[in-house]
């Protein structure tokens, strides 16, 4: 049996695993080393394989994933979601749709110091969905719309996907924040122009609330200088070269800690709790990032990302049309495996591809976690949606669909900037250091 024979195999029993519920990890990383066996024998596998924890584990650039995540959940214990969204409806009170945009405007600030969509939509639907209910809002629109906001947080930085990403191509996560730093401002336009257009066309969905007073206004985004602060110090010192990414992660743990300490915003355990989810969620992301090195070594064996490279120049497509395929393939994956399956999966056979194509693998970078972006809300897997669905059961999921399709348009239009203007997320990353 040939090498490229066994590496499809071994690709099909991986996705067969995943669909039928065995942990990433796990899959990843049986199939990676039982494939390596059958290719190179068990004894050479054994001894691979005995030193990838011990590489891991010496691993610096694996510190980073602690550190954010606990970043982020200190913010989530510390309540700075409700802060977040009290002041961004303070700028958008006034107009029809204003707590839709809120949510939209409060998910990305919430996003940009937490890292990950589940938590950001989770969050933001416990604070806003009762509010946008009952102000008679749409149900649609109001799960459409925190979906939507959801993932936000895991484009905009400290984006955990990113990280992983970053990680498994070993690419620098100071130009991949960087990268997606732009490319995480526009989906929030272009949601919050998504809910200005769904309430233009029907105004029902959204009755119009009185305006907050100037003084007011002001007051409330005051309130949440600090977590601006937060913002800056942390990511304005990664880009100004003040901290690498590890340190620029310990600098953003300890600033949410004391945010909540000084805001008093924790309550009894709090603390003990974000450490406690920290850690889970730590030994759930190494072990998947174990299991994909482990999966990667085997995918080199079998040369089948040379053999995807070779039978693409042998079609002679053009690098848009191969980039086109990509995405198409990636959104139908997004129907039923959910972000870090799809990354640890797909990266080390594709990747060699979209660098033989000339794109850089920065840009892909950004490409991949926008296509994620669009799993997330979209069925039937959608895992926003299900996340929202447990904090908020009074809407059904049909309904929860039909809110967000209008919000399916953004990340598509996103994807197409990115293609025609390749220097939407090249051009930060080269500014502050060349590429």
């Amino acid at each position: 049996m040939s090498t490229t024979t066994i590496g499809l195999l071994g690709m099909a029993t991986l996705v067969g695993m995943i669909l039928a519920r065995i942990p990433v990890a796990v899959a990843l990383g049986l199939v990676g080393f039982v494939g390596y066996a059958a290719i190179d024998g068990f004894a050479k596998a054994r001894l691979v394989f005995g030193a990838v924890p011990l590489e891991l584990s010496s691993a610096y650039s694996l510190s980073v994933l602690p550190l954010f995540t606990l970043m982020g959940a200190l913010a989530t214990m510390a309540g700075l979601s409700g802060d977040l969204f009290r002041a961004s409806n303070g700028i958008f009170a006034g107009i029809r749709g204003s707590l839709a945009m809120a949510a939209v405007g409060a998910s990305a600030a919430f996003g940009a110091v937490c890292g990950s969509s589940l938590a950001t939509a989770a969050t933001m639907s416990r604070i806003s969905i009762p509010q946008m209910l009952k102000a008679g809002y749409s149900p649609a629109l109001a799960a459409g719309v925190v979906a939507a906001g959801g993932t936000l947080g895991i484009l905009i930085p400290p984006s955990l996907i990113l990280m992983i990403y970053g990680i498994i191509a070993q690419l620098s996560i100071i130009k991949l924040f960087a990268a997606a730093l732009i490319p995480g401002l526009l989906p929030t336009a272009l949601y919050l122009a998504t809910v200005a257009l769904w309430v233009w066309l029907r105004p029902g969905a959204a009755p119009k609330l009185p305006a907050e007073s100037r003084a007011q206004t002001f007051r409330l985004v005051l309130s949440i200088w600090d977590v601006a602060l937060l913002f800056a110090v942390t990511f304005g010192g990664i880009y100004l070269g003040w901290f690498s990414p590890t340190e620029a992660a310990a600098v953003g743990a300890f600033g949410a800690l004391l945010l909540g300490l000084l805001r008093g915003g924790f309550k009894r355990g709090d603390v003990a709790t974000a450490f406690t989810e920290t850690t889970r969620i730590t030994a759930n992301l190494v072990l998947i990032v174990l299991g994909s090195t482990i999966f990667s070594y085997f995918v080199v064996q079998t040369g089948m990302a040379q053999s995807v490279v070779r039978s693409i120049d042998a079609v002679g497509l053009p690098p848009l049309a191969v980039m086109l395929l990509l995405v198409a393939f990636y959104v139908f994956l997004g129907c039923f495996l959910e972000g870090i399956g799809m990354v640890l999966v797909t990266v080390p056979v594709l990747l060699p591809l979209v660098l033989s194509t000339g794109y850089d693998p920065i840009w892909f970078g950004v490409l991949l976690v926008i296509v994620v972006e669009i799993g997330l809300i979209h069925p039937p897997v959608g895992m926003n949606l299900f996340v929202i669905r447990t904090q908020a059961p009074e809407i059904s999921l049909g309904a929860m669909y039909r809110g967000v399709l209008p919000f399916l348009v953004a990340p598509f239009v996103l994807i197409a900037m990115l293609l025609a203007w390749p220097d939407l997320a090249l051009w930060l990353p080269r500014h502050l250091g060349g590429m």
